[in-house]
């Protein structure tokens, strides 16, 4: 049973701290004074007999007690949440799906299984797909309090993903793609050392793509060179790479059409062989709606189309 002193103002200020990694920026963001975001959280821990937080340099961290709570609490506000939305969604005849999208995924198969779940029934057209984009920390992290319903993409060696539930769906590997014309296009015995005499377009530090590129600088013994375009944004690396000499490091997704209409060119030195696991990644403790299942079956259908055609 919950403990009747614990009330929903705990567990926001709570949830809010969690999420903002500082007792001052969670005081701004729930309009209260940092001292009395304090005093809630040392309410908290009093009643729970827990500390939940530990000060670091970079602000706050979540102690083992704290990550525990976090698992539950954020997911029970926000079925609650959801009831209570729920009530005025029955007036307008309305409901979502929260989808955390990571850019390995954006260009073909989240598009395809949109559009798909969409056409096959009308009654679908009453469920809403809301797409949250960026790196796998963000996106697992609010699927881990319950924010979204889904997470999709390449996440397999995020630290995050801990007590998440991943399902495979396919492998992908990350390209060295440079703009048709480029001095390197057509390179038949390229040297890694050959790459840093060009900029570099790539994902930004800690993503779980950005390990994969750190990786093969070790192995080649690279140092990054100092031009570099750091981004998860796909219009911007593509639109950077087509007007100059740059490298991107680009999942295979992203830039398999521009390779096909010979505007890109995959280099000859792989960056990696197999490639990650592309997949779903779902919070267990959250009771799945017949609408998330559904949809989770519809981008399995997808998947399984474009790896037959990548085979």
């Amino acid at each position: 049973m919950l403990n009747a002193r614990i009330k929903l103002r705990h567990l926001q200020a709570f949830l809010e701290v969690a999420r903002q990694r500082s007792f001052a920026r969670a005081a701004d963001r729930l309009a209260i004074t940092q001292p009395g975001m304090s005093k809630t959280i040392r309410e908290l821990e009093e009643i729970l007999g827990a500390s939940l937080f530990e000060r670091t340099p970079q602000g706050v961290a979540l102690t083992q007690a704290g990550l525990t709570l976090l698992r539950h609490a954020g997911p029970a506000l926000r079925a609650l949440e959801e009831g209570v939305g729920a009530i005025g969604d029955v007036d307008r005849g309305t409901r979502w799906l929260r989808v955390g999208a990571l850019s390995t995924v954006e260009s073909r198969l989240l598009p395809e299984a949109i559009r798909r779940w969409h056409a096959e029934e009308a009654s679908r057209r009453e469920v809403g797909i809301n797409v949250v984009t960026g790196p796998s920390a963000f996106l697992l992290s609010r699927l881990r309090r319950g924010e979204l319903d889904l997470v999709v993409g390449r996440m397999t060696e995020a630290r995050e993903i801990r007590d998440l539930a991943f399902e495979h769906l396919y492998y992908e590997r990350l390209l060295l793609v440079v703009r048709a014309g480029h001095p390197l296009a057509g390179t038949r015995e390229l040297h890694a050392a050959e790459l840093v005499d060009y900029p570099w377009v790539l994902p930004p530090p800690q993503t779980t793509l950005r390990q994969q590129v750190d990786s093969f600088c070790v192995r080649h013994a690279l140092t990054l060179p100092s031009r570099l375009l750091e981004t998860l944004s796909l219009p911007l690396s593509c639109g950077y790479t087509l007007g100059s000499d740059a490298v991107w490091v680009a999942p295979e997704e992203a830039v398999r059409e521009g390779i096909a209409a010979r505007q890109l060119c995959e280099l000859s030195l792989p960056l990696e062989q197999q490639g990650g696991s592309v997949g779903l990644c779902t919070n267990t403790t959250l009771q799945p709606s017949l609408a998330l299942e559904a949809f989770c079956e519809t981008l399995r259908e997808v998947a399984t189309g474009l790896a037959a055609v990548t085979r």
